[in-house]
């Protein structure tokens, strides 16, 4: 399969649900490819490893930070440029419209972010849906229609109402992103460590998880401190090294190199 551009992406609109993970590792990444998922978001770092584009180089890439970690514009614009010559195929911000003008004006595809952000969750009350009353499915709409307008072609919508997604989706020529927003949405996004079982806190409601990767941590957890065990008290007790571990030379070169060591000190 030819690797997924953003024309591919706007002409599939309404016409197949694209799957999206978080991946932060080249193992989770290369899982994530052969298992079919077609969009991967990725720490900066990854895209600047070759061995990302080894293991999945037909996933359409996503590298992302929060704003807070970049800085403003002309950080933003230092910091993409770089990933998008070691194959990004987009960006998330988080930024400001500027920003996300600024990056559009030199061709670079942008996602922007509306609905519930994290790294700006205190403008809409915390952790929590966005769009359950009309002023805040407003604000929805607007934060879309500016990032639209802007110049992304594509936006994350985080925990927004899947009835009001659906109305938005409507009406918007971006991309939609969901992750707790909906089937409205053209992808379905989630974090692996959700998907993996592999987080420990608090599991966000839209999440859906798969396998218990925690579990399965503290198996071989407890396998590594009854393996360190033993050989701490090997050593205690003088168990080891014995024989078999232990390399030596003839008889010979032992005495000739202690009458060696006699005479030099």
């Amino acid at each position: 399969m030819a690797r997924l551009t953003v024309r591919d992406l706007l002409d599939a609109r309404g016409k197949h649900q694209f799957a999206m993970l978080r991946v932060e590792t080249i193992e989770e990444a290369e899982a994530a490819a052969k298992a079919g998922v077609e969009l991967l978001s990725v720490p900066p770092s990854m895209i600047l490893d070759g061995r990302f584009r080894e293991v999945a180089p037909d996933c359409f890439a996503l590298p992302g930070d929060n704003f807070y970690e970049i800085g403003g514009t002309e950080d933003f614009l230092r910091w993409a440029f770089p990933l998008y010559k070691h194959g990004a195929d987009g960006f998330y911000c988080s930024g400001s419209l500027d920003t996300i003008r600024a990056m559009a004006d030199h061709g670079l595809p942008v996602c922007g972010h509306v609905g519930l952000i994290p790294s700006k969750r205190t403008w809409t009350g915390g952790f929590k849906a966005v769009g359950k009353t009309l002023e805040t499915a407003q604000l929805v709409w607007q934060q879309v229609r500016a990032a639209e307008e802007a110049g992304a072609f594509a936006v994350e919508i985080e925990v927004v109402p899947h009835s009001i997604t659906r109305a938005i989706a409507e009406r918007t020529t971006l991309f939609l992103i969901s992750m707790g927003a909906g089937a409205a949405g053209h992808a379905q996004y989630l974090f692996s460590d959700d998907v993996l079982g592999q987080n420990r806190g608090r599991i966000p409601r839209h999440a859906k998880v798969y396998a218990d990767f925690a579990a399965e941590h503290d198996r071989l957890q407890a396998m590594r401190i009854e393996a360190m065990g033993r050989f701490a008290r090997d050593v205690h007790e003088g168990d080891y090294p014995t024989p078999q571990f232990l390399v030596d030379c003839e008889s010979e070169v032992v005495e000739a190199f202690r009458d060696w060591l006699d005479r030099m000190t």
